[in-house]
C-alpha cells in the first residue's frame, strides 16, 4: 500500500526562514548512479526545528542543486502549514460568530398571549408587543446600543 500526498509548490513562496532554525544533514543518495553515488554525500535533508517540518532531496547529482530543491519544498510545506493554521483560525472565528443554531441561542421571543417581547441577548423584556410590531423600536434599540457599548468597553479593558 502506498500513500501519496500532493503539495502545490508555488514558484517562490515568501516564507521567512532563519538559517539558525534549520538543521541540514547530508548523506549518500540511494538508487542507481554507479560509483558516484557511493562516493559523495549529495543527498540533503533539511529540518525546520521550530515546526519539525522536514524536506529531503536526492534527485540531482549535485548537493547544491539538491539543497535548492529541498529548500523550495521546505518553504512550500511551511507555507502550507501556516496557511492551514490561518484557515483554521478564520474557521473558528466564523463558527463562533454563527453559533450552533440551537434553540438556546435564540435572539428574541415574541409572546402574543402575554403581549411581551424578550430579547435574550440582553435580558430585556418589554410588554409592548403591538407597538414593537408597528415599528416603535426606540426602547429596544437603545437597550441594545447600551449593551454593545458596555461589551466593547469591557473587551477594551481586558486587552
Amino acid at each position: 500500500t502506498a500513500t501519496v500526498m500532493i503539495l502545490v509548490e508555488p514558484e517562490d513562496v515568501e516564507v521567512d526562514i532563519d538559517e539558525k532554525d534549520l538543521r541540514v544533514d547530508t548523506y549518500r543518495a540511494s538508487g542507481p548512479g554507479g560509483q558516484h553515488v557511493n562516493k559523495t554525500d549529495s543527498a540533503i535533508r533539511i529540518t525546520h526545528i521550530p515546526t519539525g517540518v522536514v524536506a529531503q532531496c536526492q534527485d540531482e547529482r549535485s548537493q547544491h542543486k539538491n539543497r535548492v530543491k529541498a529548500m523550495r519544498m521546505l518553504k512550500a510545506k511551511i507555507y502550507e502549514l501556516e496557511e492551514e493554521k490561518r484557515q483554521s483560525e478564520i474557521s473558528s472565528i466564523r463558527k463562533n460568530m454563527v453559533g450552533s443554531g440551537d434553540r438556546s441561542e435564540k435572539i428574541r421571543t415574541y409572546n402574543y398571549k402575554d403581549v411581551r417581547v424578550t430579547d435574550h441577548r440582553i435580558g430585556l423584556t418589554l410588554h409592548k408587543l403591538e407597538q414593537i410590531l408597528e415599528g416603535e423600536l426606540d426602547e429596544l434599540i437603545d437597550a441594545l446600543s447600551d449593551y454593545q457599548q458596555n461589551k466593547a468597553l469591557k473587551e477594551s479593558l481586558q486587552n
